[in-house]
């Protein structure tokens, strides 16, 4: 690729709490000392709290908060732009972290299942060898077989801001709509007979039960039917707050209904209202090891926090590269790293994408001229570049290789071979 700006000595900056944009901004006169041309930088979007390398993003479209503001993202850019020095950016494409479900589009695919607005964003197979997750996702998170876990009183069930989730260690997961009646509707002739049938409180109640049995399934194909689940179940949750907020008498009925329902261990049988819960989920909950054999989405190589996402799909390659377009809108990127280019469906479309919308996206300034661009990508020995790809190399993991050649002796071989056999 010609007319291509390239760097030509960059600096890595490992973005974190520890380390954020304005400590960033303030060596940036000492880089330019030393004669860097581009600043590289670490993944920006929304991470894993506490995230220390930033490849566990769980929001593309937001700047990660542990890294500073947006004011002081833009006072990074320009202390770089002022020494005249290119930007670099690291950009996650195959995955995303879904650790803890704190992700807002797994949690969506959690909640209601294959017909989710952001079921497309994850390589999932809804319908898999094993009819037991048929329409569901396999979920390995727990730390030992699930009926031991279950009846250990280790998950528990909890009403917070009009929707119940279901609470496991660090874990917060949603509970489908539809599945909340169960929660509601119980011991609701007892409600009656202290209230009344004609209470506004109870009858308020048994509406929303009502709107809840009426809810389209998780497992909807008409796109009208899945936009009116979504309002309606927006609806459900704001009534459910004031009906609790304003009837004491209602609070207390689902407090104790979640407090039956979550068992008492020690005594099996009580725990068989929370197990016919959870099998009515869009996900099917497992222990850790089982996920080798039974896993039903893609993930990063075996690491179950983090799933693949179809970035072959147009809308997902847009919303995941909202922010970066914006930044390129302003003028402030120069270059990309494209991380684990190998984990995506169709690379060669991916890069081609990339730099089309680059042209489009910065204001002009790239209409001219390619995007530099490098990826992760390990060649084989006797293994090249595909002539396809619209970049200018890889990130260097071949070269680097070679160059340690240089520090060792080999010589050694056979005696380290033998010490080591």
């Amino acid at each position: 690729m010609s007319d291509v700006s390239l760097p030509l000595a960059t600096y890595r900056l490992q973005l974190h709490c520890a380390f954020t944009l304005t400590d960033a901004v303030a060596i940036v006169p000492y880089l330019h000392e030393l004669g860097i041309t581009d600043c590289y930088i670490s993944p920006i979007g929304k991470a894993m709290p506490g995230s220390k390398h930033g490849y566990d993003t769980i929001d593309f479209g937001v700047l990660n908060p542990d890294l500073g503001t947006e004011e002081e993202f833009n006072a990074f850019v320009a202390a770089v732009q002022a020494y005249g020095m290119g930007l670099l950016m690291d950009i996650v494409s195959n995955h995303m972290s879904i650790e803890k479900s704190l992700n807002y589009w797994w949690r969506d695919v959690l909640e209601n299942g294959p017909s989710a607005r952001y079921a497309g964003v994850f390589d999932i197979d809804w319908h898999p060898i094993k009819r037991e997750l048929d329409n569901k996702v396999l979920l390995p998170i727990l730390g030992n077989q699930y009926g031991i876990v279950l009846e250990n009183h280790d998950m528990a069930v909890s009403f917070e801001e009009g929707e119940f989730q279901l609470n496991y260690g660090e874990h917060r997961l949603p509970l489908t709509p539809k599945s909340w009646s169960r929660m509601l509707a119980a011991r609701l002739d007892v409600l009656a007979g202290q209230a009344g049938d004609s209470d506004p409180s109870v009858m308020e109640l048994q509406s929303i039960l009502m709107a809840l049995r009426n809810l389209p399934g998780s497992e909807e194909c008409n796109q009208e039917r899945v936009i009116e689940r979504y309002r309606e179940v927006e609806i459900i949750r704001k009534r459910l707050v004031a009906l609790v907020t304003t009837s004491p008498l209602v609070a207390g009925h689902l407090q104790d209904n979640v407090a039956q329902l979550n068992g008492i261990k020690g005594q099996p049988h009580s725990f068989d209202g929370l197990d016919e819960l959870l099998d009515e989920q869009a996900y099917r909950l497992a222990a850790w090891n089982v996920a080798a054999e039974e896993i039903n989405y893609r993930r990063f190589f075996d690491i179950n926090e983090l799933a693949a996402i179809r970035m072959e799909n147009p809308k997902v390659f847009e919303d995941a590269h909202r922010m970066l377009f914006r930044i390129m809108r302003q003028g402030g990127v120069t270059g990309v790293r494209i991380d684990h280019v190998d984990g995506l469906y169709n690379p060669g479309q991916y890069l081609q994408r990339l730099q089309e919308a680059a042209g489009r996206e910065d204001g002009g300034n790239l209409k001219d001229r390619p995007l530099f661009i490098v990826v992760e990508k390990i060649l084989g020995k006797d293994e090249s570049l595909p002539d396809s790809w619209p970049v200018q190399g890889t990130t260097g993991y071949d070269f680097i290789n070679l160059v340690n050649g240089l520090f060792v002796q080999s010589a050694n071989e056979r005696a380290f071979t033998e010490l080591y056999g």
